[in-house]
């Protein structure tokens, strides 16, 4: 982690004003702006500022490369860019490179893209010893599947079932990390991982259709992680809590990996007091 900083604005000569965003499609949703802008403010760094970057597919390498000269010094990444935004890195972190999938870029003064993964580091805090020994499942095979399977893995889980819509994305992504894909009726553990899009776009309408299981099929798991995040409790999450279910929400995840990403950013230790203030609902 970065040192602690004091009062006044961190600099780097010739580049007094910095940008950062979030990077996604779609990222209308993303609460990172709110939270960064909060932090960036609590520690004075009244040049800075944090924006939503939203970015098609098709765009994303281009935009990229033209963010440093534009004057960012960091973005985060989202859905479906997290794979693409390690491509597109000149380094990598170990993390971001094991896990196959980067969540926060950083930029040299040079230009140079550097890629880290903060989503990883972010729920191993959050699940403590909750891991040791369990068996856990994880749904999707994107960045954040990933992420959890790395997570997961460190952490000490004895069996990782993996479930996709795609079955040969699971395989793919077992082969390369570990894990066992996973059918319907095979799911069950102590831990169950959210990692789809469900709740995002519509779909928290009805998130058991698109899900392998129903709202009672929850009650059994000891611990529900939501990677997704809006402005409430998401559908799955508050079904789990419902049924005596701790539950790890999309916005923990967002404040712990925010606040690392923010320490790379800034070179300043993040007030994650503030960050959480803003994320309650």
């Amino acid at each position: 982690m970065a040192a602690a900083g004091g009062a006044g604005e961190a600099v780097t000569p010739g580049r007094a004003q910095a940008r950062l965003g979030v990077l996604g499609w779609p990222v209308a949703h993303s609460r990172s702006p709110a939270m960064h802008n909060a932090a960036l403010r609590e520690l004075g760094l009244s040049s800075w500022r944090y924006q939503l970057l939203p970015v098609p597919p098709e765009l994303f390498a281009e935009v990229v490369r033209a963010l440093p000269a534009a004057g960012f010094r960091g973005a985060n990444v989202t859905i479906p860019h997290k794979g693409a935004a390690l491509a597109l890195a000149a380094s990598a972190s170990e993390r971001a490179r094991a896990i196959g999938a980067a969540n926060t870029l950083v930029f040299g003064e040079d230009g140079a893209i550097e890629a880290d993964n903060t989503d990883g580091p972010a729920l191993l805090e959050a699940l403590g010893e909750r891991a040791a020994g369990a068996t856990a499942v994880v749904l999707g095979a994107g960045g954040s599947a990933r992420a959890a399977i790395w997570a997961l893995r460190r952490a000490g889980a004895a069996r990782l079932l993996v479930w996709s819509r795609n079955r040969r994305r699971a395989r793919e992504l077992c082969d390369l990390l570990g894990g066992e894909p996973a059918e319907e009726g095979e799911l069950g553990g102590q831990l169950l991982v959210n990692c789809t899009p469900v709740g995002l776009e519509g779909l928290e309408q009805e998130p058991f259709k698109a899900l392998p299981l129903t709202a009672d099929h929850l009650s059994r798991y000891e611990t529900v992680i939501d990677f997704v995040y809006g402005d409430g409790e998401t559908r799955l999450a508050r079904a789990a809590r419902e049924r005596g279910v701790r539950v790890i929400d999309g916005r923990e995840l967002l404040l712990r990996q925010g606040a690392i990403a923010f320490e790379r950013f800034t070179g300043r230790r993040a007030p994650i007091e503030v960050m959480r203030r803003v994320l309650a609902p």
